[in-house]
């Protein structure tokens, strides 16, 4: 072989490998990576950016794909500011209520110098999609508005209505909220059986291989407590025994050592016994044994050592901030810590404070909440919706179990299942678990897991709304 052959050759070989390694985009494909372009160049965090231009960028979509103007609605609270989407697909039913879909808009903030490209730019390379909410979760919102447009383009009318609300406010940091202010001022725009969150259950890749399709079936409360000493204080060469601090630090003692009850509910214990079959030896043991009974104290003891199990098992508080004194030679008049807690969906935040009360067990320390935690009211696993999660699973990723999980952290769907619409955590795209970038620097998710998350979420989209379903 010449030279000239045998250089040719090669290119043809590295040709071929690259086309293997690249293959073209299918138009739904194209489309959504284009959606999700959009969304990630439209800078919507709450203080240099707005949700607006996201929400008539994909309001336009839809009205482009013949959508008629009445079902596509952009609107909020302060005119053109940090608006809301709501799209609704008309279904033939008349007697089944719709499926809600939703996601949020906005994104924390993203400082450039913090990042090594730009955060508002979608950057493929190396196999990822880099860019702010890549994966918080302007995914997920582009795998809901690509799954309702196709079914459009296919011709697909669905029995149930379908409703999509993109929504803001959904990171906070000022603002509103916009789930909370259609619940408010237009529930009748996203009223709805049950509700698919793609800001949860995000499928679990470990070592390139998917392992676990979870289905977030219920969130904890988020509430703070401020613990506070006061006293008249004085001079530091003085000291007296009542030391605003020294009770301060005695109280928080007592709270970090102490372990609220063991309480499963219907998500965490179908989570403790589906895992067990993921796990072997004592773990899987622990887990079958927990979950037949919640006053095993030796299981209960083992599975606590892992922060993430001790979280699904019980309530947990725990001291995040601490402020007192106010010289370095006087006494403390005034001592505090702000103890966070993630309070379970059958608890309450007064029944927290009321324990948090009888465990410090000191007058001297006043125990006061410093937000509303609303109960976490958990959605029951419904056949309705684990069926068609079920099937869509093992049609696209045969043999990954799909687990019910207890979200500890929030988004949301908190807000919905507190006024009665049932809601489940259900991403589509898979993510790393030793590569979790989420609110970081340099976010990311494998491409792979985009074009993966678009195709699930069509399928389990269509899958919920065309084939009959029944309570």
């Amino acid at each position: 072989m010449t030279r000239h052959s045998l250089l040719l050759a090669l290119a043809l070989t590295l040709f071929a490998s690259t086309a293997r390694a690249q293959a073209p985009l299918t138009p739904d494909q194209a489309e959504a990576r284009a959606i999700f372009q959009q969304l990630i160049e439209t800078k919507t965090s709450f203080k240099e950016g707005s949700t607006s231009p996201a929400a008539h960028a994909i309001a336009r979509r839809f009205l482009d794909a013949g959508f008629p103007a009445a079902d596509v609605q952009v609107l909020g609270p302060a005119g053109d500011k940090d608006s809301n989407v709501v799209v609704r697909m008309r279904g033939t039913s008349t007697t089944l209520k719709p499926i809600l879909l939703i996601a949020h808009l906005d994104v924390v903030e993203a400082l450039r110098a913090d990042w090594s490209l730009d955060p508002y730019t979608l950057t493929e390379r190396d196999g990822f999609f880099y860019g702010r909410g890549t994966s918080d979760i302007k995914d997920g919102a582009a795998t809901l508005v690509e799954a309702l447009l196709r079914l459009k383009r296919e011709h697909i009318v669905p029995e149930r209505t379908l409703i999509m609300a993109l929504t803001a406010g959904e990171e906070g940091g000022g603002g509103y909220n916009g789930v909370s202010w259609l619940i408010q001022n237009h529930r009748d725009l996203i009223d709805a059986e049950w509700c698919i969150n793609p800001d949860g259950g995000d499928p679990l890749i470990k070592d390139g291989r998917k392992i676990v399709r979870p289905v977030q079936a219920s969130e904890k409360t988020f509430q703070g407590f401020w613990l506070t000493v006061t006293n008249k204080g004085g001079h530091s060469s003085m000291p007296t025994p009542d030391n605003a601090i020294s009770r301060l630090a005695e109280a928080i003692g007592r709270v970090s050592r102490f372990h609220f009850p063991v309480n499963l509910n219907e998500t965490t214990r179908a989570y403790f016994e589906r895992s067990s079959g993921l796990a072997s030896g004592q773990l899987a043991a622990d887990m079958r044994a927990i979950a037949k009974n919640q006053r095993d104290s030796a299981a209960a003891a083992r599975l606590s050592v892992s922060p993430f199990y001790n979280a699904q098992l019980r309530t947990t508080c725990v001291p995040t901030m601490l402020e007192g004194g106010h010289a370095p030679n006087a006494l403390p008049q005034r001592a505090r810590a702000l103890v966070n807690c993630r309070i379970l969906p059958t608890e309450t935040p007064e029944d927290v404070r009321a324990t948090l009360v009888r465990v410090i067990a000191d007058d001297s320390v006043k125990v006061t909440p410093i937000d509303s935690g609303a109960p976490g009211k958990p959605s029951p696993l419904l056949p309705i919706v684990m069926n068609p999660v079920e099937k869509v699973t093992q049609r696209l990723w045969p043999g990954v179990p799909v687990i019910p999980q207890m979200e500890t952290g929030a988004t949301d769907g908190w807000r919905l299942r507190d006024i009665g619409i049932p809601t489940y955590g259900l991403s589509g795209v898979p993510i790393d678990v030793d590569d979790e970038r989420a609110h970081g620097r340099d976010e990311r998710i494998l491409v792979k897991s985009f074009y993966e998350g678009v195709e699930y979420m069509y399928q389990l989209v269509r899958e919920v709304a065309v084939a009959p379903t029944k309570s």
